[in-house]
């Protein structure tokens, strides 16, 4: 696929030239959003809102100094307000109530960045950011400070409250819901007309007014798209098949690299009321699948 400019949505050549500038923070910011929501491709959805966001204000950005904290400070709003969206802060702090003294704890040791990346999704937002801001991507304090809105104290407190908590864990792993059958059933014949290359038949699965988002090409309406057209002419082969990750069901798209077939990139497919209504596709966007990776 190549990007194609659209003038009614958010993608066009001023866009595509921001992203190159800030090519080398995308991971970064990628793996915070991905741990601030608890899914990688949450995290990946935020992060492109954030950095369309700032795309649209880097008149304001007077210090090209400042380009990595003002993302991240851009990135971390979008966190909060997402969390609060699921209400994701509130079931987090019930679990914790009356927490209201901790005792200072010491920073994890090295090598247990990993492990506290997959673990902060049970604390509550400001905690959450604050150890992964200092544990994980190590900022100093001031700069946690001025990016979650609070005072060196603060943070010092909410890290302690973090690590103390992550510490207090339960060693069960969380159960994962079941896999919704409906959605699995949809999906499965989703992918069987995808590879008989039936856009017809893919067309009749989805709403008249169905969502399409290929990061950094297009979001707009699935009508308007050539997004079908991108995978007929596609230069590698390529397949398609249902997958997971965690409780979630995604689609992965294998391509073939000589006689091997490698997951290449992933789909998030959305329905309601037995029609698909919203389709994210993340082919350009490698470090969802090595996040991924690490995980499993």
């Amino acid at each position: 696929m190549r990007p194609r400019l659209d003038p009614e949505g958010l993608f066009d050549l001023r866009y595509a030239a921001f992203l190159e500038t800030v090519s080398h923070l995308r991971v970064r910011l990628h793996r915070y959003c991905a741990r601030m929501t608890g899914s990688a491709l949450d995290g990946e959805d935020v992060m492109q809102e954030a950095l369309f966001e700032a795309y649209r204000k880097i008149e304001l950005l007077d210090d090209t100094l400042a380009l990595r904290p003002w993302l991240f400070r851009i990135a971390h709003n979008r966190c909060i307000d997402f969390i609060r969206g699921r209400r994701a802060r509130q079931r987090a702090e019930a679990g914790y109530a009356g927490d209201d003294i901790v005792l200072p704890v010491e920073p994890a040791g090295q090598g247990a960045g990993r492990a506290i990346e997959q673990l902060v999704v049970h604390l509550p937002p400001k905690e959450r950011a604050c150890v992964l801001l200092k544990d994980v991507f190590d900022h100093s304090l001031e700069e946690i400070a001025e990016l979650v809105g609070s005072t060196t104290g603060g943070v010092k407190s909410a890290l302690n409250r973090g690590r103390a908590k992550l510490a207090a864990l339960p060693a069960q792993p969380v159960a994962i819901p079941a896999h919704d059958p409906e959605l699995a059933r949809l999906l499965g014949r989703y992918v069987e007309l995808f590879n008989a290359r039936d856009w017809d038949g893919v067309r009749a699965l989805t709403s008249a007014d169905a969502r399409l988002r290929v990061s950094d090409c297009y979001n707009g309406l699935l009508s308007d798209s050539p997004y079908f057209v991108e995978y007929e002419r596609a230069e590698l082969p390529w397949r398609m098949r249902q997958g997971a990750i965690g409780a979630e069901i995604v689609l992965v798209v294998d391509r073939l690299y000589g006689d091997v077939w490698r997951p290449a990139h992933l789909v998030r497919v959305h329905a309601a009321g037995g029609v698909i209504d919203r389709i994210a596709d993340y082919y350009a966007c490698p470090w969802i699948l090595e996040m991924v990776f690490e995980d499993g």
